[in-house]
């Protein structure tokens, strides 16, 4: 299972995505692909969207039993705690994480 969430994007991408993957809301794909598929899909993604940001969740040997990609800047952050990778929402003003 592969979920790829977009902020910004460009009509255009959000089609070509549509082609492998389910749209249920705008910017957020769902589907089931193969990791090399996944992969070109995610060098896409990042190759078409310099302005925009995205968020990549796959199935993966991890604890979790998945793994979260970044790309750009999105308004929720990944910060990695002893190897568990947790969401973070920064809040204007105050401590940003790395």
């Amino acid at each position: 299972m592969v979920v790829l969430m977009l902020e910004n994007a460009k009509a255009s991408l959000r089609g070509e995505l549509t082609r492998w993957l389910l749209e249920p809301r705008a910017g957020v794909f769902v589907g089931s692909v193969s990791a090399l598929v996944r992969e070109k899909l995610w060098e896409k993604v990042c190759r078409a969207s310099p302005e925009g940001g995205a968020m990549l969740l796959y199935r993966a040997q991890t604890e979790q039993g998945y793994r979260i990609e970044t790309y750009g800047e999105t308004q929720r952050k990944i910060v990695d705690m002893e190897g568990l990778q947790l969401v973070y929402v920064p809040k204007k003003g105050k401590h940003k994480w790395r």
